[in-house]
């Protein structure tokens, strides 16, 4: 009996997993670095202040969706219907009034009426996320084309575009927007008993039970979450793009995906980090722009993110590993 207690395995504490999460940060801070240095090297433009900014203002709306799929990857899911949420938000949001608040107000309203129809299928009605966000993709793809008969038709006011693609003192509009985004979703994750639950509930949904947590409510918020972040997301890329189209966003649910797990999030759940995840989807985004700034072609975008996905899969089979 005491070998055997004495043997079992004891999960980390706070202070290791705090540590593994800095040692990640610095690896992937690190990593940045050396490809922006190796890319200034092959092209001096790619260094300047111009396309540093449109970086940022391109890393902004990925920034969004990945915070959200972070949140529901920590409770043991995946989101595949962003994109077609962003799309659908997109779309609908920008014919309503020609107004940016009302705008922004109905694609959060979208963003979380979608999110939690995806929890509820997950959470009540025991459906896998995988297929519980594959089907309300599809779903939202027929809705949307539908409502604009192929062809969207939605206004965009200056003040809207200007969130999307303004500064303020130098700075990007979206990245500001995305800072105060991400250190609200770091505090609640970190410091409210709600993060603590979720990350939890990732690690074992039957020890969060036997708290007494809310389970299949946590299961709710977290796509929720997901909805809206998608939803912001969707707005910022479409206010940037400058044009309302059906696929917009496309590829983000991969994309997301990606950059969650290089950025730290373990697909088994219980684990996830917002600044780890939004560094990751700095490093995709420098990277596309890498290969069109050094005059590569378009096609080997779609290499690099299918490589990217292949190693965040082997990542996570090392964390699990260890």
């Amino acid at each position: 009996m005491t070998a055997t207690a004495t043997n079992a395995p004891t999960k980390p504490n706070r202070n290791t997993v705090r540590a593994t999460q800095k040692r990640e940060l610095l690896l992937l801070l690190g990593f940045l670095l050396v490809i922006w240095a190796v890319t200034t090297a092959l092209s001096p433009r790619f260094l300047t202040p111009a396309n540093l900014k449109d970086i940022l203002i391109q890393a902004a709306p990925l920034g969004f969706v990945v915070i959200g799929q972070m949140i529901v990857i920590i409770v043991r899911g995946l989101d595949l219907s962003v994109a077609s949420i962003m799309a659908t938000v997109a779309v609908i949001s920008t014919t309503t009034i020609d107004s940016t608040p009302v705008i922004f107000a109905v694609g959060l309203m979208l963003g979380a009426g979608i999110g939690a129809i995806n929890g509820y299928l997950v959470a009540y009605r025991r459906v896998t996320p995988f297929l519980a966000t594959l089907a309300t993709m599809i779903v939202l793809q027929g809705i949307r084309f539908a409502y604009t008969k192929g062809a969207p038709g939605g206004t965009l006011p200056e003040t809207f575009r200007w969130l999307a693609t303004g500064d303020i003192l130098g700075i990007p509009v979206a990245l500001i927007a995305l800072t105060v985004v991400a250190f609200a979703m770091h505090w609640v994750l970190e410091r409210t008993i709600f993060g603590r639950r979720l990350k939890l509930y990732g690690d074992s949904p039957a020890a969060a039970y036997m708290t007494g947590a809310p389970t299949r409510l946590l299961v709710v918020m977290a796509f929720v979450i997901s909805g809206v972040m998608a939803a912001i997301a969707g707005l910022f890329l479409v206010g940037y793009v400058g044009i309302v189209d059906n696929w917009t966003g496309r590829g983000y649910e991969l994309d997301s995906i990606a950059a969650a797990v290089i950025g730290g999030a373990a697909l088994s759940g219980g684990k996830g980090s917002v600044p780890g995840v939004l560094l990751a989807a700095l490093i995709l985004v420098s990277l596309f722009n890498i290969v069109v700034i050094i005059g590569l072609s378009i096609e080997l975008q779609l290499v690099i993110k299918g490589t990217l996905i292949i190693l965040a899969a082997a990542v996570y089979m090392k964390r699990s590993q260890n």
